[in-house]
């Protein structure tokens, strides 16, 4: 056991964080299942999944033992000259259940960086066809794709990024039609998004090398969610249009929507999809950026200069393949544990939050569920009250992060119906309290 406790004086410098104000971290001691067990002994439920990762829950021991067997092989080898068994595995697993056009896996680190390889192989297909003028690119208003320049200009319209604003190059955006449980206005929001897109074409048709979209949430921008029918209009306005559609899919692969990804459950074909999060379970960072045939085409060619020009030195790191390979069998034997958390969020819902006089806008997609705090006071990504109940969750033994006033589960997928339900329960009952 280590003898290392958390203090304030720590070196480290913490993601996310005001580190002047912010209290000081708790020291995690282990992992299991859906919980984690701290310095003082005390156990926490992790209802957010370590930041949308752990999707089987912590200390695995199928993935562990995979890495362990793998390490004693080998840890890594220069992949612009070798591949392996299990980088090789991997694409051939991941390319077999997702949209049939998608043929080609491209290994990175980590979302952000799958978003960057997304935008330059975009941006560079359209080159090596000889057009020069499509250069430009729409997104989604309020969306997130990660904090590198490239996926911070794609997500711009995020209250995260106005410091940097004058380093982000110039994007087009369209509203993101957002929708929840009782709303009776969808169609009339996806119709004002799609005309937003159609004015931007007609005004410059050979200008956009792509629009990104996240598919069916929103994550950072407060789990904001549309429908299905939103993402096959736009699907086949881009195609009538020649524009190439990015799916990043960073937080809702892997079964977090309750398909294996959100383009399967859309039934919708994206030209490029970047992958990353649950890939490996949780346990290595990796990521994945899969494009049609009709994309790596473009690039395979005998001119060296439209070879694609981007590389990672831990790209198809051999112990990080075996990881994704066990995580990826796992969600083949263990399909029910993200199959049927819909059902169970909708039915708890309706217990907890559905008359909670201080909830309104109750959604649900696959394993994640979110509601909004009605304030007085701002909301947003920085309004107050979030750091104050995320302390008070804490306190009663619960990983619960609001994004602004949005109080959002996200669970591990093994996490138990029990478990669950106790989560819904503090949240009803912490938020009943005069001071919040």
């Amino acid at each position: 056991m280590s003898t290392i406790t958390a203090t304030a004086t720590s070196p480290i410098w913490r993601p996310f964080t005001q580190m002047k104000t912010a209290p000081t971290p708790q020291m995690v001691q282990t992992g299991r299942g859906a919980w984690l067990e701290l310095e003082d002994g005390r156990r926490v439920l992790d209802c957010i999944s370590s930041w949308w990762v752990t999707i089987h829950g912590h200390g695995e021991p199928v993935i562990a033992e995979a890495i362990y067997e793998q390490a004693k092989k080998l840890e890594q080898a220069l992949f612009t000259s070798f591949t392996h068994e299990p980088a090789e595995v991997l694409a051939e697993n991941v390319l077999s259940v997702v949209p049939s056009n998608l043929k080609r896996a491209f290994f990175s680190d980590n979302g952000s960086t799958a978003v960057e390889v997304a935008l330059k192989m975009a941006y560079q297909y359209w080159l090596n066809k000889g057009s020069k003028t499509r250069n430009r690119f729409i997104a989604l208003e309020h969306g997130y794709h990660g904090d590198t320049v490239g996926a911070m200009s794609v997500g711009q319209s995020s209250e995260f990024w106005r410091p940097f604003k004058v380093l982000l190059f110039e994007i087009d955006s369209i509203p993101f039609p957002a929708t929840w449980i009782s709303d009776k206005d969808a169609e009339e929001k996806e119709a004002e998004s799609l005309a937003a897109l159609a004015t931007l074409i007609t005004k410059s048709p050979d200008s956009y090398a792509a629009i990104i979209v996240e598919p069916l949430v929103q994550g950072a921008a407060g789990m904001r969610m549309c429908t299905t029918r939103y993402l096959g209009k736009l699907e086949r306005f881009a195609k009538e249009h020649n524009l190439l559609v990015i799916y990043d899919e960073v937080m809702t692969g892997f079964g977090r929507t309750g398909d294996w990804f959100a383009c399967r459950k859309a039934n919708t074909q994206p030209d490029i999809l970047c992958l990353s999060k649950g890939l490996t379970g949780g346990f290595l960072p990796m990521a994945l950026t899969l494009a049609s045939e009709n994309i790596f085409q473009a690039f395979y060619d005998d001119v060296w200069e439209k070879a694609f020009f981007h590389s990672h030195s831990y790209s198809g790191n051999p112990i990080t393949c075996a990881a994704a390979v066990a995580s990826m069998k796992l969600l083949h034997e263990r399909k029910d544990t993200y199959t049927g958390k819909e059902q169970l969020h909708l039915k708890l819902i309706e217990k907890y939050i559905e008359d909670h006089p201080r909830f309104t806008r109750a959604r649900v997609c696959g394993t994640i569920a979110a509601f909004d705090l009605k304030l007085e006071e701002e909301s947003g990504y920085f309004a107050s009250v979030s750091p104050r109940l995320r302390a008070r969750f804490m306190d009663r033994g619960f990983v619960i992060r609001p994004i602004g006033n949005t109080i959002y589960l996200l669970p591990p997928y093994c996490i138990t119906s029990e478990e669950l339900e106790s989560a819904y329960k503090i949240i009803y009952e912490l938020c009943l309290e005069e001071n919040l």
